[in-house]
């Protein structure tokens, strides 16, 4: 079963394995993201809380009882806004005036996991277990993954609650909708008036 899907995964199959023998996965259940249309931040919270095991009713602050955490579709995940031209990395290499950055639009094109990894490392406190729940989070950009022998089970996202529009937001919609209506009321009025003046030419 692990043959077949390792052999079934065409993506860096080195990468994916990274530091897995180094973690205790006995005991430990498999959850699948999608991150297929969820808004990054929300997704990311999701994942910080199964990945320090907070979903758990024997959550413990100093041990780490987290679940390993799979994301796939990371390059379909969503942003609220203008996140994708306002958000910007930054990173430093060292040398004097040498302060690079990265738009989160540029960084979803390069690489779409590191946007994902980068949202949930920096919801979990800073802290000597930090590293090992990094190990336990393992990010696709595709909807392939080589852990098809676990015993993986799909994580239902809480459904959104979308608060109430506000009364000036509600109104300004209506106007516009009213607007859009009276202009294509306009439009097929003289869409009719044409009509006529070519019938009359015609019977003239």
């Amino acid at each position: 079963m692990a043959n077949q899907a390792a052999s079934s995964f065409s993506g860096n199959m080195k990468k994916a394995l990274a530091g897995l023998r180094r973690i205790n996965l006995e005991g430990l259940r498999w959850k699948v993201f999608d991150a297929k249309g969820q808004v990054l931040g929300r997704l990311a919270s999701q994942i910080s809380t199964v990945i320090q095991g907070k979903d758990k009713p024997t959550y413990t602050p100093n041990r780490d009882d987290g679940d390993m955490c799979i994301v796939i579709n990371a390059k379909d995940v969503c942003v609220t806004g203008r996140k994708l031209t306002d958000k910007v990395y930054y990173w430093h290499t060292g040398y004097m005036g040498h302060l690079k950055e990265r738009i989160l639009k540029d960084q979803i094109a390069k690489d779409p996991t590191e946007v994902i990894r980068k949202a949930v490392l920096r919801m979990l406190p800073r802290n000597k277990l930090r590293a090992e729940r990094d190990r336990k989070l393992r990010i696709f950009s595709g909807s392939e993954h080589p852990f098809g022998d676990r015993p993986i089970e799909p994580y239902e996202m809480p459904p959104r609650q979308v608060r109430e529009m506000r009364p000036r937001a509600r109104r300004a919609l209506i106007r516009a909708q009213k607007k859009a209506e009276q202009q294509q009321q306009g439009g097929n009025e003289s869409k009719k008036g044409r009509k006529r003046e070519q019938s009359a030419e015609v019977a003239a």
